[in-house]
């Protein structure tokens, strides 16, 4: 699952002054398998936003000034209040209290000029904090992966939110953070279902359902593990449903827009990373054994 050669950093790494300067690690990681409940500090880059005092989306951390969300995460009454907005940091559960997390107010969001708000590409965002934050166990960056990054059809990648568990079912009390482990499926076996997949997509789910993102977790992270680090593939985008058979969710391929982040982010730039994984000869990774929950949908 895990590929043996050593990632290969940009020369960038998230942060010049952190301690260590690199993306992706998360040092309280134990995962192996499939799980609901995230353990505190699994996922140190998982960003809960917060409009008017409510969770409405995710977002990872790629610096120690900006966060990658989805730009649907930002209509218009969003966009023109952010007054209204609050980004947390190290959160655990949305109720009860969080000892590692700090929140910052936001400065500015940048759409992706090319988002298409019928089909959803380039649905992708950056939003600037109003002050830096510092690094801990319980609060990194993730790697981001590069241009021409490729993901082997079958590879295992990591979700995670605090969106509902299924259609019109909220996410149970105390609202811990929630991961989940989904197959990557190939874009045109995924097109079959969606027919407007382009190659700034890629998908992930289980044929049989039973996995998958909810509303709530838009903007959030799709992780694969890269050698001894994280790497984001995907941000929370679309879906039919919530975990529905035969219906894999849709994520931003974060690889085509590396040009479009560093050129918005000026110092300290994200750890880039390039992903090479030969595409599998299986014409759709949709044979995994199915577990009970769903877990993580779009901001409908």
């Amino acid at each position: 699952m895990q590929p043996e050669r050593k990632p290969s950093v940009s020369q960038h790494t998230c942060c010049s002054s952190c301690d260590p300067p690199v993306c992706g690690q998360a040092t309280l990681n134990t995962r192996i398998v499939g799980g609901v409940d995230a353990a505190p500090g699994a996922w140190p880059w998982q960003a809960s936003l917060h409009y008017n005092n409510q969770h409405f989306c995710g977002a990872s951390l790629v610096n120690d000034l900006w966060l990658l969300s989805a730009a649907h995460c930002f209509p218009g009454n969003i966009f023109n209040n952010q007054s209204g907005l609050i980004i947390y940091l190290g959160r655990q559960t949305q109720e009860l209290a969080n000892p590692n997390e700090v929140s910052r107010n936001v400065s500015q969001i940048i759409i992706h000029p090319s988002y298409n708000t019928v089909t959803g590409d380039s649905d992708i965002a950056l939003v600037r904090f109003s002050a830096a934050v510092n690094f801990t166990d319980y609060i990194r960056p993730v790697c981001l992966a590069g241009t021409g990054s490729s993901f082997k059809v079958g590879l295992t990648a990591w979700v995670t939110g605090w969106g509902t568990v299924n259609v019109g079912v909220p996410l149970p009390s105390p609202q811990t953070l929630q991961e989940v482990d989904v197959p990557i499926v190939s874009n045109s076996v995924c097109n079959n279902t969606y027919g407007f997949i382009t190659d700034n997509m890629m998908c992930a789910g289980l044929s049989e359902g039973g996995k998958d993102f909810c509303r709530g977790d838009s903007g959030g992270p799709l992780v694969v593990k890269n050698g001894s680090v994280w790497v984001e593939c995907g941000v929370v985008s679309v879906s039919r449903g919530c975990a529905d058979a035969d219906v894999p969710g849709v994520y931003t391929r974060v690889s085509e827009y590396e040009s479009w982040i560093r050129g918005h982010i000026g110092t300290n730039q994200p750890g880039f990373i390039s992903v090479r994984a030969a595409a599998s000869s299986i014409a759709g990774a949709f044979r995994v054994l199915v577990l009970s929950l769903p877990l993580l949908l779009v901001l409908q």
